[in-house]
Formats: structure tokens, sequence, C-alpha cells
């Protein structure tokens, strides 16, 4: 009994650890997003007494996005950041906010559209199985290429990356008559080395990480769309929390989630004088193709509304974005 005892004792007296949450990310440490992830992760678990431990898979370990959602949906995973196609895979309604030129350079415009709808997407997400700990802005997206394209019409025949089965790509790039060529993320910079493809889009700060500057040779100073990803925990997993450290999480991702899109602005300028200053020459198209992306856009629209994006979620971007 005396031993019994004492043991109870030491256990009453031992912080309760739970499992590991494990999120997989493709982000390396050491970015704005890696080192967002990494303070919040470390206080999450001073705030919950290490009752909830975030353990974070940088850098593309886990695997690309569709097998960390794969993996998610086993419970092998419980998390992730998510973007683009594989986000759109989880709910559709989302990529509203990506529709191809909606917001052309008008950042601010672009992040108070998601800060008004945020509540309408975490409700989509909640209803398909997830709670989103906050969209981090990834930006405005840039094609890069390794030959010089300087019209809308130049850039037919262009052989460019896209993401396997993303129906939001596939309208744009249709609609614009380039070459889709479906690649694996990881595959892309040898891609465009070897001339499998010879032109990729990404935000800025992207395309420092994957260190695709160091195979192009332009940039089309002329943003395509803007790019949003969502910190989502599977409901299986948030519902094993408890309600007092629910809030705690949501406090504190909201907190670094939005000291990493404030950083992600200004270093996103920063990444586009750095690409310029070592050597990538940043193309402007004419006003005119201005005025045309809003009719390719209009196509894009045709081709996903109702089928992949509501009509009514359209709408309400559209709302917003004028």
């Amino acid at each position: 009994m005396k031993h019994l005892l004492s043991v109870l004792l030491l256990c009453s007296s031992l912080t309760v650890m739970a499992a590991p949450i494990k999120v997989a990310v493709l982000v390396p440490e050491g970015t704005t997003w890696g080192n967002s992830l990494k303070k919040l992760s470390k206080e999450v678990e001073t705030a919950t007494n290490g009752e909830v431990n975030f353990k974070v898979y940088y850098g593309g370990v886990a695997g690309d996005e569709p097998d960390v959602l794969r993996k998610v949906r086993i419970n092998q995973m419980q998390g992730g950041i998510f973007t683009g196609k594989v986000l759109g895979e989880i709910y559709g309604d989302i990529r509203a906010m990506e529709i191809p030129f909606t917001f052309y350079k008008d950042q601010k415009k672009a992040s108070d559209t998601l800060v008004k709808l945020s509540p309408q997407f975490n409700a989509g997400l909640k209803a398909k199985g997830f709670v989103n700990l906050g969209f981090y802005e990834i930006g405005q997206v840039y094609v890069v290429s390794t030959k010089k394209v300087a019209t809308l019409d130049e850039l037919k025949g262009t052989k460019i990356w896209s993401w396997e089965g993303d129906p939001l790509v596939q309208a744009l790039l249709d609609s614009l008559q380039l070459v889709s060529v479906p690649l694996a993320l990881p595959d892309v910079l040898s891609s465009l080395s070897t001339g499998i493809i010879n032109a990729a889009y990404a935000p800025p700060l992207a395309i420092l990480a994957l260190q695709w500057q160091t195979k192009i040779k332009y940039l089309v100073d002329f943003p395509s769309g803007f790019s949003v990803g969502a910190f989502l925990i599977s409901e299986k997993a948030w519902s094993s929390i408890k309600p007092a450290n629910q809030q705690k999480i949501l406090e504190i991702s909201k907190k670094y989630v939005k000291e990493a899109n404030d950083k992600s602005i200004v270093e996103s300028e920063a990444a586009k004088q750095q690409m310029k200053k070592s050597g990538i020459e940043f193309v402007s198209f004419p006003e005119a193709d201005y005025k045309r992306a809003a009719a390719v856009r209009s196509q894009v629209i045709a081709k996903l509304k109702d089928k992949y994006i509501s009509g009514k979620m359209i709408d309400l971007v559209d709302k917003e974005a004028k």
C-alpha cells in the first residue's frame, strides 16, 4: 500500500504530456513562416503546461502537400499548412481569393478581403473536418521564366509547371494557351535546369526559398494572382484538446500568423530586389494586356463557377475587391 501511494504521488506531480500533434509544412526552417511556426509551437507548449505539443516537420520531409493531406486523413499526421490545389481539395471556395487578375498589385485590398471573409472560409473548413489556426498571406504570384516573354501573346506555348489536377491553374493556363507540365514541387528546380519546363509561378519569397532564382532569367512583373495558405488541424485532433487550451492556441496562433503576414509583405519586396540584384530581368507587360487580363479572368470564372468555386463566394470576393 505504501509503495502504491508513493507511485500515485509521483504521478500526480508530473505534467501531463499528451501525444504530439504532428504537422508538416513545405517551408524550410529559418524562413519567416518557419520561424513563426517554431515560436508558435514553443509558446503553445508553455501556455498549456506541456499538454499540447506541436511536432513540426519542415521543408517537405513528410512529403508534398497531397502526401500530407493523405496522412492527415488516415491520422498519421494531424495537420499542416496547405495552399493552392490541396487547400481547394479540402474546401474549394477559399480559392475564390486566388482567381487570377482579381487584385493585380493591390496587396492591401487582397489582405483586407481575406480578413473580411475569413469567418465564412473557416466555417466551410470546419464543415470539412478541419480547424483553421490562421491564414498565411503567401503573397502575389509571379511567373518566372528561362526565356523572355514581353506580352500575354508571347506567353502562348510556354511550358509551365503546374500542380497536377489543379482546376484553377488549369483554367488559367488553358485561357492563356500555355502548355501545362504537372510536376511535384521538389522537381521544379531540376526541370527548369533541364528544359522540361521553361516557366513556373510562385510568390517572391517562395521563389527564393525553393532556389528557383538560380535557374530562371526573367520575372514577369504582372502578378497573376494572390496566394493564401491555411494552418489546418484535423477536427479529430482538435477535439482531443481541452476547451481552455483550444482558446489559448487560437490566441497564440493569431498573434504569430499576423506577425508572419506583416513580415512577409516587407520581405516579399526585399526578395524582388534581391532577384534584381542577382541579374534577373523584370519584364513589364503593356497597358493593353492589363485590360485583356480582365477578359481572361472572366474565362477562368466561366470554367469554375458553381463547379469548383461557388458563385456566391465569387460574388463576395468581387464585392470586396472593387
